[in-house]
């Protein structure tokens, strides 16, 4: 086989593969009915939490027991519709009825409804929707039915059938000052001599915030109640979303922790039809999107019962858990909690809070060479401040680290150039004959020491390398509006002007021109038709992307030079 054919059948396949990733995929997942660990006497047993499968209930269930068995069954939703309004395009907006209040820190926004005591909406301040915008990004969207829910269930729990628990608090805004803020809920209509507070705690420069229920029991009874936190979604696309350009559809559905794959898709679609359900000692429960996350984490030393189901009747979707059955004796108190992510997809910061949360940085199957490339390009960055100037950096040290493999490859096709002539002679000489020109071609490799499948080498060793690092740009949020010079103002979408995907054209061009001609005509036209191509596609490419395939055409011509000038010498 030659290296033309080599060179344009890989081409073929990274073109195919590029066509591959405009198409949006659906992901494989699993789905249960949700269950809670309860004490039995004799250890920790599963007790199903129970629905129908007509079961329209957005909140788990739990088996009645003797202290509850007068509670009449409900059909209806416990959890309401949010009514919206809209002040503008870009920004939706709960409706205000006194029943919201708002919570601002340093980098979030949220707004948590007193009937639940749940997250309806999330703003994060540090992420402008756009470049030119000033409004915030929303994660938690109102206009997906968006909304991180929680509550108490059990066998007093203050959640359950076709109500929700009722709060009140002493004001409806809320700013952080200091490094940390606590904002109470007091529940209302339960029992007097058991007092149930909702408490969030939000701390400075964190997406992280705890929710705990503290429960004071002054009656003369045991008080039992499990806490679930669960991610409520339609199924619909995220209606605040970042264009990065064609083919770069990244996952929307959930996620979760499972003992033997610590990131577990759960689509949409597979939800559809069969519900998930896992026991699992920590982990976490997570709605993903492009660049960012929400996600419900236990103690990761508690064992939690984790459940994921599409809502009978609807497209809306539930991701959640249920920790173990609280008891609190009577003239007792106890406190019990999860915490809530709600920001960016920063890996770093994730790998602290869960094992597997990092994972949701979704690097595809190249992840083992995507993380250190992203590694080496976070250092680099943290050097030079642009994000730019450090992917040609990581893109000049990736080729010095393959120099020794792929000097053999630009040694091999400088040969190969030279011996073009020879191989018109043998083309002119044996015609259509094509077996008799493949064997003396292979002749004339073995005289003069080439090999065309060591010119292969430089475009397949960076192959793998251009992919690792076409997942690593499109799903690192750290290059999310990241500015490079004049104006390229974002690398993660595509040039505005073009200027680099023509760039990386003419740099393609000269490379092939670089290259032996092939002896196949029609060879030849797809060698020479190749960077056209390739230009057509990178002008849908994220700018950064487009940048190190320039800068690696670039370094690569100057490397075949230096090689071509060294056996020149050589043969002097």
């Amino acid at each position: 086989m030659d290296i033309q054919r080599v060179l344009i059948l890989v081409g073929l396949a990274a073109t195919a593969y590029l066509l591959v990733l405009a198409w949006n995929e659906d992901y494989a997942s699993d789905e249960s009915v949700p269950t809670v660990l309860s004490d039995t006497g004799n250890g920790m047993a599963e007790v199903p939490l129970g629905s129908s499968p007509q079961e329209t209930n957005l909140i788990p269930q739990v088996p009645v027991s003797p202290s509850n068995e007068s509670r009449p069954a409900s059909n209806g939703s416990d959890v309401p519709e949010l009514t919206l309004t809209q002040r503008d395009i870009d920004q939706p907006a709960v409706q205000r009825s006194g029943r919201y209040i708002e919570v601002r820190t340093d980098v979030l926004e949220v707004t948590i409804d007193l009937n639940g005591g749940d997250i309806v909406a999330a703003n994060l301040l540090a992420f402008p929707q756009s470049i030119d915008s000033e409004l915030p990004f929303i994660l938690i969207d109102p206009r997906n039915e968006y909304a991180a829910q929680s509550g108490l269930i059990g066998p007093n729990g203050i959640d359950g059938g076709a109500s929700r628990a009722q709060y009140r608090t002493n004001q409806v805004f809320y700013e952080l000052t200091g490094e940390s803020l606590e904002v109470s809920l007091q529940a209302t209509g339960s029992d007097p001599s058991v007092a149930i507070e909702k408490r969030f705690v939000f701390r400075r420069g964190d997406y992280l915030m705890d929710m705990s229920y503290y429960i004071d029991n002054q009656s003369t009874e045991l008080w039992q109640g499990a806490i679930y936190a669960q991610l409520k979604r339609d199924g619909r696309d995220a209606l605040m979303s970042d264009d990065v350009g064609i083919g770069m559809q990244s996952y929307t559905g959930g996620a979760t922790f499972q003992s033997d794959t610590p990131y577990h898709k759960l689509s949409f679609g597979d939800l559809d039809d069969e519900r998930y359900q896992s026991e699992e000692t920590g982990g976490y429960m997570a709605m993903v999107q492009h660049y960012f996350l929400s996600a419900w984490v236990p103690d990761q030393t508690t064992q939690a019962s984790y459940y994921a189901r599409r809502k009978s009747g609807g497209d809306v979707y539930l991701f959640g858990l249920t920790l173990p059955l609280q008891q609190v004796l009577p003239g007792e108190s106890s406190s019990q909690g999860v915490s809530l992510y709600v920001g960016p997809k920063d890996q770093y910061r994730l790998q602290d809070i869960a094992e597997g949360l990092d994972l949701t940085v979704d690097y595809g199957f190249l992840w083992w060479l995507a993380q250190p490339l992203f590694f080496l390009l976070y250092m680099i960055h943290g050097v030079v401040q642009n994000w730019g100037v450090a992917i040609i950096l990581l893109t000049a040290t990736v080729k010095l680290l393959l120099y020794p493999l792929s000097a053999a490859g630009f040694r091999s096709m400088a040969k190969l150039k030279r011996l073009q002539p020879q191989m018109t002679r043998l083309k002119e000489r044996h015609g259509d004959d094509r077996q008799k020109f493949t064997e003396e071609m292979m002749a004339l490799y073995r005289k003069e020491g080439a090999d065309p499948i060591r010119g292969c080498l430089p475009l397949l060793l960076q192959m793998p390398v251009f992919l690792a690092l076409f997942w690593t740009l499109m799903e690192s949020v750290e290059l999310r509006q990241a500015p490079f010079v004049g104006w390229i103002t974002d690398l993660s979408a595509i040039d505005p002007y073009f200027v680099l995907p023509i760039l990386m054209g003419i740099s393609m061009y000269i490379t092939t021109a670089l290259q032996p001609e092939p002896p196949d005509p029609m060879q030849a036209k797809i060698f020479k038709i190749m960077p056209v191509m390739f230009t057509f596609f990178f002008l849908w490419f994220p700018a950064g992307l487009v940048l190190y395939w320039v800068v690696n055409n670039v370094l690569s011509i100057l490397q075949q030079w230096y090689v071509n000038r060294q056996l020149e010498k050589e043969s002097q």
